[in-house]
Formats: C-alpha cells, structure tokens, sequence
C-alpha cells in the first residue's frame, strides 16, 4: 500500500514548514521569572499597561501574551481576537507601550 508512506511524508513536510514558520516571529521569549524580572526592574511595562494602550487602537480580546526579545529591546506579542472573530497578532514596545505592529 503505497498510500500511507507518501501521507506520512507529506505530514512530515507539514510539521517542518509549520515549525520553520513558527521561527519567523521575534526573538527569544523570556519565561514567567524573567518577565518579572524585567517589569521588576522598570525594563518593561506591566503586561495591563501594556494592553490600556493597544486596546484603544484596536479593539480585541486577549488570546496570549509574549514578552520576547526583538532586535535590542523589548516588545510585548500580542495575540487578540476582534470583534469580527479575526485572529489579531500585534507587537508593542514594552518599554513605552507603543505599538510597533499589527497584522
């Protein structure tokens, strides 16, 4: 049965791309002590402030929330879900709650 080498391979190429895909996004996301660390130490934003600001320019619920590295600062990856049922992933600064991007 020729069938299932060929569906696992095609699966084997879905979870690589899908894992390669993964990667394009920011930097090394710090783990739960060092995002402590950080708003601890006034590097970053409380992850509310953070959310105040973005949710006057767009309007979502909170799915996730990422605090990860991104060049040489800080930035908040934020996944909403809109009104409309659209997933959002928008990206602010942690330092100053700005937004740098949303798609």
């Amino acid at each position: 049965m020729p069938v299932f080498p060929k569906l696992s391979t095609l699966i084997l190429i879905g979870f690589m791309a899908s894992s390669a895909y993964a990667g394009d996004g920011p930097g090394a996301c710090l783990s739960k002590s060092e995002q402590r660390a950080a708003v601890a130490s006034h590097t970053a934003i409380p992850l509310a402030k953070a959310l105040k600001v973005r949710t006057r320019v767009r309007h979502g619920d909170l799915v996730r929330a990422r605090l990860c590295r991104e060049s040489d600062k800080l930035v908040y990856v934020l996944t909403l879900l809109g009104r409309s049922g659209k997933v959002i992933t928008a990206t602010v600064d942690a330092a100053t709650g700005a937004p740098v991007s949303a798609r």
